[in-house]
């Protein structure tokens, strides 16, 4: 099926031959990777994407928050630890989804920067805006049960924030529809 967008351009091999990426009988969009038309995300699709980079971002954080505290930081510097970690392992779980497609490695990053990045971004900012506006929540050590509770909905409101950014991202083939597209 060729999106309309892309109706009656070429792109170089007939339908059945494999591309570069090794694909057969996909056509291609302005990216890198097989094109597919996207056919509008559900919500449990959405909420599916979501999720994925939610475990990524609360490993991320959690373990920038042990080790910002175990190392008597700031506020400020466990902060930024958190957030690099979560990008990092939010990019991570994406790439290693990719890389079991047989995709190489360069086009694997490309893949999940493209994918996860303002999911990830988005996500950071409403769960640490929460975290930073919740009265005391700045100050909770590991072991006060403030600190878990304000996580949870931190990263609740996270979730129910992002999803449908998500929704909107994989209806137009981008995010995690760019995944999809090395699944199947």
């Amino acid at each position: 099926m060729r999106h309309e967008a892309h109706a009656g351009h070429e792109h170089g091999h007939e339908p059945g031959e494999h591309d570069r990426t090794g694909h057969a009988g996909h056509e291609h969009g302005h990216g890198n990777g097989p094109h597919r038309s996207p056919i509008g995300a559900s919500w449990s699709t959405a909420a599916r994407a979501t999720l994925h980079c939610l475990t990524g971002c609360a490993v991320g954080e959690v373990l920038g928050m042990v080790i910002g505290t175990a190392l008597g930081w700031g506020n400020v510097p466990t902060m930024v630890l958190a957030i690099v970690l979560a990008f990092f392992f939010g990019y991570a779980l994406t790439l290693r989804n990719i890389l079991t497609s047989g995709v190489g490695l360069r086009t694997a990053v490309k893949v999940a920067l493209a994918a996860d990045t303002l999911s990830i971004a988005v996500m950071e900012i409403i769960d640490n805006g929460v975290i930073a506006l919740w009265p005391g929540a700045m100050d909770a050590h590991l072991s006060d049960p403030l600190f878990w509770t304000v996580l949870a909905i931190a990263l609740a409101a996270a979730f129910v924030i992002t999803t449908p950014v998500n929704k909107w991202l994989i209806g137009r083939g981008k995010g995690h529809a760019v995944v999809h597209r090395y699944h199947h």
